[in-house]
């Protein structure tokens, strides 16, 4: 494994912590490999990072999330934000343009960047953006969303992440079936029943409710320099972030790119949902050489 250093990077209003695995600039002369989620930090791309030993490797947590503290006086969580924040520290890295694998609202985000900043990007990966502008269903997608938010100002933690797996599981568009269903049970996720009274989880509350309101610009992303592939999991077909994954890359004017295992593939087993990371990272590579 590649040895780790950490580094902070003050930015407006916020602390920002990132990792660097490599030198800068890179010694092959290929980009930095940028890596990021939302609202997942760096440790979630360990796995994946492991398996890019020949490559230099940042990963960071964004603002007010991890190790990265804000001095902003907010608590929510908005792609133009974030993309800010990356702009910021690609230009910390001085090493010129990178590439970027982003999961999930870290895809979101990416496509931000891409969109304000389109320097900044060789070839980004966007895998699973959940931006519920691109569904038929997007009303369906936004009151089932409100569904989990309900529960979770209503129970707790337990119960909001219950609906929300109910919600990411679901096969197709959220149509009266999906409403009608009874409010899923904490225990049968292995989710605790009780209630410690916080409500600020970036998941479950409105923090993050700018990153699947987020609208796409489909021609300032295809005017960029910048390669963009949209990915999607080969175990999410017909979920909520697979639809987006295909809505997204439709809207791009492309076909989604399959890659191994579901929303989480790139993850390991520490985290209780893991995927398949060496397969992903095989498939990432690919992707990333084609360019």
């Amino acid at each position: 494994m590649t040895m780790k250093e950490t580094h902070t990077l003050i930015a407006p209003g916020a602390d920002l912590v990132y990792d660097v695995r490599g030198p800068l600039p890179p010694a092959d002369g290929r980009p930095a490999l940028l890596m990021t989620g939302q609202p997942m930090t760096a440790e979630g791309f360990d796995a994946l990072a492991a398996n890019f030993t020949d490559r230099t490797v940042v990963t960071y947590d964004p603002r007010g999330l991890g190790r990265s503290t804000r001095r902003d006086g907010r608590s929510d969580h908005t792609p133009q934000q974030q993309a800010a924040d990356l702009h910021l520290l690609i230009e910390a890295l001085d090493a010129g343009p990178v590439d970027v694998f982003a999961s999930s609202g870290g895809a979101v985000t990416a496509l931000e960047l891409v969109a304000t900043h389109p320097g900044d990007v060789v070839t980004l990966v966007a895998h699973e953006p959940p931006i519920n502008a691109v569904l038929p269903d997007a009303a369906g997608a936004e009151r089932a969303r409100a569904g989990f938010h309900e529960a979770y100002q209503a129970n707790g933690f337990g119960a909001g992440m219950a609906a929300f797996i109910a919600m990411t599981s679901w096969q197709g568009e959220f149509t009266d079936e999906y409403f009608a269903q009874p409010t899923p049970d904490p225990a049968a996720f292995g989710m605790p029943t009780g209630d410690d009274g916080t409500r600020d989880d970036p998941l479950l509350s409105k923090n993050s409710w700018a990153i699947t309101d987020y609208r796409p610009d489909p021609d300032r992303l295809t005017a960029a320099p910048t390669r963009i592939v949209v990915a999607v999991g080969e175990e999410s077909a017909g979920t909520y972030t697979a639809r987006t994954a295909l809505g997204t890359a439709a809207l791009l004017g492309q076909e989604a790119t399959v890659f191994p295992s579901h929303h989480g593939g790139f993850l390991g087993g520490e985290f209780g949902y893991a995927g398949k990371p060496e397969e992903f990272a095989a498939k990432l590579r690919e992707v990333l050489s084609a360019g």
